[in-house]
């Protein structure tokens, strides 16, 4: 007898039973600019992110599960009626797939996509990858020195997440496959470096939206409440103290141990799947140089922060600060990818090194590379859409706003919970940071509970990546699995024990700062983040006290 395809059994079921219950008097048409759907901000917005994180997890399949969560999303929407349910889905202005692709802002994103994977398969074309993990090999030796070097670059591309998972992907993917550190873990190693690093740099494109985020016409410059968020975001710390700590001591948890301990052995994947396993990344020049990955490289990097000071005005009057505090990420990043490529261009022909068709054939082999997580992006803004068009965010302002009023001393703590479950729902840290931000500032809008109020932007924050990091929706972490070139699902299961471990001692660290603010409301507080840290120290040494270290 053929085997039941449970998960596809029940995403059917529930689908017939959301289309039983609400398709009673459902409107044909509708005017989308005063239109509600009947579960308009109640907790069945969030219905379709939770079916699509949930099937995930079960089939590890992400691309039919992503689609179950915008159809139901879009039948929800609709009352029941396919016809708009079928419009919305493709059409809507502010939620459909065909409304998202068309959108600038998604556009240039993709673009950006493209032109790394190009930047990759040239450098491996002309052997720049190759000749720098020969360097690498020569000059790190163990497997904690290859995690070191790829926490270390993460930490100093620091401008953009979707930049820096792509970039410490290609450059340092070569170096831990040579030291037998499993893609799972590079997955990790990217990810914990890109959303945690971006969050707390004041030269970034997080620190753009962070600041854009703040009501206009408040009392508050965004930009400095930023700066005083950063002592206070426990998650992003405590994730690069926890992950160096992990490195040093030679020792991971949960699935990643499963993962690490093959690797060792030879297996790399653990699973059968191997991703971009069409793409061919040997070099077909043995004798390239290191220059030519790390010239495009450095490029890329100065281009791309030229880009979006440019962006941001900076070369029309505003100071460095405020540019990049106004700055467009995604106009400056293609405008930045965009230069290098034409630099990639005439530095390899002018050293010789490939032919004008060996060139032209890297364009769409780098496109290739890059279809999968395009994919996964496309679907992700249109779940993201949907889950606005149902209103999650009002329900969620009302379940913050609520609370307020009687428990101000523990909203840290809870503005981070919010935020977790907000930002693993919807799959943006950048959407959670729009929704929270501004009701974080009208609970502490006034001078004598501005400590709070940095607290409580801060716990925001941590929450927000906290929640991407969980996410398998997020689209830094579908970055960070494309980067390593891992499975997507062994990256969000390896991923998860090690994001609620820091989350954990995240929340407990609120809770104590919270306490500590609301009691003294002075710089007292910032004795939270030694307590926050130095409880993160004892958490790892009690986990490894069980599970021990590695083999070698």
């Amino acid at each position: 007898m053929r085997k039941i395809n449970l998960p596809f059994l029940l995403s059917t079921v529930t689908l017939l039973a959301v289309l039983f219950f609400i398709s009673y008097g459902a409107p044909n048409t509708v005017d989308t600019k005063t239109y509600h759907p009947s579960v308009y901000s109640t907790i069945f917005s969030l219905l379709p992110p939770v079916i699509a994180i949930g099937l995930a997890l079960i089939t590890k399949e992400v691309y039919s599960s992503l689609f179950v969560g915008i159809a139901i999303g879009a039948l929800l929407y609709a009352n029941g009626n396919l016809e708009l349910m079928f419009n919305t889905l493709l059409f809507h202005e502010d939620g459909g797939m065909i409304t998202k692709l068309a959108d600038s802002w998604n556009v240039g994103i993709l673009v950006f996509l493209v032109i790394l994977g190009i930047m990759v398969a040239l450098m491996n074309k002309v052997g720049g990858s190759a000749a720098f993990g020969q360097w690498a090999s020569q000059n790190i030796k163990t497997r904690v020195g290859a995690q070191l070097a790829t926490i270390a670059l993460g930490v100093l591309i620091f401008v953009d997440d979707y930049f820096n998972c792509l970039t410490v992907g290609s450059v340092m993917r070569p170096v831990t496959d040579r030291h037998q550190v499993s893609r799972a873990k590079l997955a990790y190693l990217i990810d914990a470096t890109a959303a945690p690093i971006c969050i707390i740099a004041p030269v970034s494109s997080w620190a753009a939206a962070v600041t854009s985020s703040v009501p206009k016409g408040s009392d508050i410059n965004g930009f400095s409440m930023f700066l005083s968020t950063i002592p206070y975001n426990f998650y992003a710390l405590g994730t690069l103290f926890m992950m160096i700590l992990i490195t040093v001591l030679k020792f991971d948890f949960g699935l990643m141990r499963t993962h690490e301990d093959n690797a060792i052995k030879g297996d790399l994947f653990t699973t059968s799947d191997r991703p971009y396993g069409d793409v061919d990344e040997r070099s077909e020049k043995p004798n390239g140089a290191v220059i030519d990955l790390v010239m495009p490289v450095a490029v890329l990097i100065i281009c791309c922060i030229i880009g979006m000071i440019y962006t941001g005005g900076y070369f029309t009057g505003e100071s460095f600060v405020d540019a990049f505090a106004g700055a467009d990420a995604s106009k400056g990043l293609v405008l930045g990818s965009m230069v290098t490529f034409f630099f990639a261009f005439a530095f390899y022909m002018t050293r010789d090194v490939m032919t004008f068709q060996e060139f032209a054939e890297c364009i769409p082999a780098g496109f290739r590379a890059m279809v999968a997580p395009i994919m996964i992006l496309t679907m992700a803004w249109t779940l993201s859409g949907m889950t606005g068009l149902l209103g999650a965010k009002f329900y969620v302002h009302d379940l913050v706003a609520g609370s307020a009023g009687v428990l101000k001393m523990f909203l840290p703590a809870i503005i981070f919970l919010v935020a977790v479950f907000l930002a693993f729902s919807t799959g943006t840290s950048w959407g959670t940071f729009a929704i929270l931000i501004p009701i974080v500032c009208n609970v502490f809008g006034t001078a004598d509970t501005y400590q709070m109020l940095i607290i409580s932007i801060a716990a925001c924050l941590s929450g927000a990546v906290a929640g991407d990091h969980c996410s398998p929706i997020s689209d830094t972490t579908i970055m960070a699995s494309a980067g390593a070139q891992s499975n997507h699902v062994n990256h969000v299961s390896t991923q998860l024990p090690y994001a609620l471990t820091a989350a954990s001692v995240s929340f407990v660290g609120y809770l104590i700062a919270g306490a500590i603010a609301y009691m003294y409301e002075s710089s007292v507080a910032l004795i939270a983040l030694p307590i926050t840290l130095g409880l993160m120290l004892v958490t790892m040494f009690v986990i490894r006290s069980r599970v021990g270290k590695e083999s070698v």
